[in-house]
């Protein structure tokens, strides 16, 4: 059996959990939450996964370690949970790729995993092609540009408050134009696929990416177009948000999940 632990049990880490019961080769052992969140967690995870402990810190002794951590808490994890998890050995499953914005991250990370003597893996998430994007990136790659549409409420509680009434939109409205390191700065909880895209291609400063505010769409829509001496791709997702989060496409729960189930196989595709 291949044990799983994740960290956060918010609307993704639930989601996951569900999906990982349906596998009957991995068991989720343990579910790392904030200390403030502990009550909630475990009455909510009594009901997906009763064998799970739900604790504070990842539980690293030898009865209890995990094979897998898989991250799906947001940007200060990775940091304060998912490096010392990778220095002690254990993969790990990253989802909140937008976290490596910051100029020291990328390294960090490589660093721990270098450190533990094992490797983290970036989820493509709600994006397609970072397969072709990444295996371009070894020839040459002359631009690479992320355009993420998503509707009006998807971006409620982000700086592009500032930029328009959301609730009042009539037409499609660009709230963000530049780098992918400026995008996944101002838009934390947004702009994971641009990280990944960025970390997949030209980097986070040479990463184009616009997003939009648009009224006219109930789905989250992913575009990515790149050129290079590989030729030319253009490919567009059109994903729905998991009902419990606007924000998140379930592509992203899928993505986890099969990361996961790859970690488990014997072959994988």
């Amino acid at each position: 059996m291949f044990d799983v632990a994740i960290l956060g049990f918010g609307a993704i880490g639930q989601e996951l959990a569900r999906m990982l019961m349906a596998n009957p080769q991995v068991r989720l052992t343990q579910i790392i939450v904030r200390p403030g969140a502990m009550q909630l967690a475990q009455q909510i995870a009594a009901g997906l996964s009763p064998d799970a402990r739900v604790l504070t810190q990842l539980d690293l002794s030898a009865p209890h370690r995990p094979d897998l951590l898989v991250e799906c808490a947001g940007h200060e994890a990775v940091m304060t949970q998912v490096i010392p998890a990778l220095e002690s050995g254990l993969p790990c499953v990253l989802a909140s790729i937008g976290a490596l914005h910051e100029a020291d991250a990328v390294e960090r990370l490589q660093s721990a995993a270098r450190k533990g003597r094992t490797r983290v893996e970036l989820v493509s998430g709600a994006i397609g092609g970072i397969d072709v994007l990444a295996a371009a990136a070894l020839g040459r790659l002359d631009s690479v540009l992320y355009v993420g549409r998503k509707p009006p409420r998807s971006w409620q509680g982000t700086p592009a408050e500032e930029v328009c009434a959301l609730s009042e939109l009539t037409a499609e409205r660009v709230i963000f134009q530049g780098s992918a390191r400026e995008a996944a700065h101002l838009f934390p909880k947004n702009a994971n696929v641009a990280a990944t895209v960025a970390l997949a291609g030209l980097g986070m400063d040479r990463t184009r990416v616009e997003l939009i505010a648009d009224p006219g769409i109930e789905r989250n829509v992913h575009l990515l177009a790149v050129s290079g001496s590989f030729g030319s791709m253009k490919i567009q997702l059109e994903n729905l948000p998991l009902p419990s989060n606007p924000k998140t496409s379930a592509l992203t729960v899928y993505s986890l999940a099969r990361a996961v189930g790859n970690a488990a196989a014997a072959m994988v595709v």
